[in-house]
């Protein structure tokens, strides 16, 4: 034995290397299981996967004990895993002993991930979309949609020092060891430490690990990145399951985030926090969401992805604690919950991505919907945005305001911008049957968020005109009245209220200012500069 009491993460060299070995790793789950069975793994499919799991000798093996929890035989997991005790593991609570002790089943899921640096190891607690289990009050919990949202929303920039807050079972952490000097994660869960430990071990990475709720570990310290995926359920204030519910009252877990991470950010710093929030009928939730943020040293820039009914959303969460929705438990569990929905006013429950910018400053923010399919790179569409504003500010401060700023920029459009007319095919009125329905203007960005906008034919016009680069906006105005025969004084103002949302979102750009292009353009200007 390697010591009386071993931990996982005393154990994980021994596995890592025993992985390593049987090629468990992300491609070799496709190479070993074939892409069907990887397929069947994303949906939770355990029958399938089971069945080519069977004669995958080592990887086979290590699917049907980590993932799928089979009881497999003391002598096959020996085999498979040399390098580690079977009493070690019993020790480490790796897996129990059954069957007097003839077979072993796995008390932990252990699984080959890619978050964008090659394969990583996670442990996290036995999952029970596949495998029959209890929830446990401290349940760790793996990588799912969620954690695979907040890797997918995160800058790929290199950093200095990153906060997870609220590690879980640290695959935050591991992904941000690629990037940042240094990583530091809180939890208030001893189990979600524990593992978190053992994922950076197996992993061959070091983190600062500290225990205690919210930003209370890290009282008086500053990052250069924050992320949190905290338990942000909104529901009555409860703490049946610490991954998600956080006892604070409906969504009072991410206003506690939100409000609280602009002062643990350096000079500059950035975090990328997930959030979810009530939305009621007689208020705005954009409202609602920027009051959690504070007045002063904060960009913000909010993004709503999605907004659920509250019936849907007490059946979501009470089926993934694993509750039989026909069973009389859950009715009463349901009808509680939305009782306390229909008490508090309760509407719907939005979901996003919450950025925050230090600046010094007044603080500004921006809430919006993205509800549509966008590319990758959300992440670094937001520090280009937060770079953008930033721009907007320094050159109002120059100009003795925004309207004048706007006005003396020559203003270039991004190359991933398409501008095409829309045309409805339906007619425009009952006295114009067979006559086209009316046409709007349409420009959207083909990379990253692939914002959209409908736009009138002057701006359109202005946009065509600084195609060139060579004009001020002020003048852009002019030429685009004149043509259409209007007056450039009361266009102006419209005009460039619709430029600077475009300028935000990417659209257009300073021209000879590419650090203000959108990522993906910037990246291929970059490369054709070099080339």
């Amino acid at each position: 034995m390697s010591s009386p009491n071993p931990t996982l993460a005393e154990l994980a060299p021994a596995l890592a290397e025993a992985f390593r070995r049987h090629d468990y790793t992300v491609e070799g789950l496709e190479r070993a299981l074939g892409p069907e069975a990887v397929s069947a793994l994303d949906r939770s499919d355990a029958a399938t996967v089971r069945r080519h799991a069977r004669d995958a000798r080592g990887v086979g093996t290590l699917v049907r004990l980590f993932v799928l929890g089979d009881p497999l035989p003391r002598s096959e997991v020996a085999a498979t895993l040399p390098g580690v005790d079977v009493r070690d593991g019993v020790a480490a609570g790796l897996w129990t002993a059954i069957d007097d002790g003839a077979s072993l089943r796995a008390e932990i899921d252990l699984r080959p991930v890619d978050t964008g640096h090659g394969t990583r190891w996670v442990f996290a607690d036995v999952d029970g979309s596949m495998v029959h289990t209890t929830t446990r009050p401290d349940h760790v919990l793996g990588v799912g949609q969620a954690t695979l949202s907040l890797l997918r929303v995160t800058p790929s920039s290199t950093t200095g020092s990153v906060l997870d807050l609220g590690t879980g079972c640290g695959i935050q952490m591991v992904h941000a060891s690629g990037s940042a000097r240094t990583v530091t994660g809180t939890d208030i869960t001893p189990r979600c430490l524990e593992l978190a430990a053992a994922t950076l071990a197996i992993n061959g990475q070091r983190a600062e690990l500290l225990h205690g709720p919210w930003f209370e570990p890290v009282a008086g310290r500053r990052f250069d990145r924050i992320v949190a995926n905290p338990p942000f359920v909104v529901g009555p204030p409860e703490t049946g399951h610490s991954y998600r519910e956080s006892g604070l009252k409906l969504d009072g877990a991410s206003r506690t985030v939100v409000s609280g991470a602009p002062q643990h950010l350096a000079d500059g710093g950035t975090a990328v926090l997930l959030a979810s929030w009530v939305e009621r009928e007689d208020s705005d939730w954009r409202a609602h969401v920027s009051s959690w943020v504070p007045a002063e040293g904060v960009d913000a820039w909010i993004v709503r992805r999605d907004v659920s009914d509250p019936g849907l959303y007490v059946w979501t969460w009470l089926t993934d604690e694993g509750m039989d929705p026909r069973d009389e438990a859950t009715t009463r569990a349901a009808d509680a919950w939305l009782d306390h929905f229909v008490e508090e006013g309760v509407a719907g429950i939005g979901f996003g991505y919450v950025y925050l910018r230090r600046i010094d400053g007044p603080s500004s923010v921006l809430c919006e919907d993205l509800t549509h399919p966008f590319g990758d790179g959300l992440g670094d569409e937001a520090e280009a945005y937060f770079a953008r504003t930033a721009w907007l500010r320094e050159a109002a401060e120059q100009h003795g305001g925004q309207e004048r700023a706007l006005d003396a920029t020559v203003f270039t459009v991004s190359p991933d911008v398409h501008l095409h007319l829309s045309e409805s095919l339906a007619p425009a009125g009952p006295d114009e049957v067979g006559s086209p329905g009316p046409s709007t203007v349409v420009v959207e960005r083909v990379t990253g968020a692939r914002w959209r906008h409908e736009i009138d034919p002057l701006t359109a016009s202005v946009l065509r005109g600084a195609r060139t680069g060579a004009l001020q906006l002020e003048d852009l105005v002019v030429l685009a009245a004149v043509g259409a025969g209007e007056d450039p004084d009361a266009l102006a103002g419209p005009v460039r209220r619709v430029v600077a949302d475009l300028f935000l979102h990417g659209f257009v750009v300073p021209a000879g200012m590419p650090g203000l292009l959108p990522p993906g353009v910037a990246a291929a200007v970059a490369g054709g500069a070099a080339g």
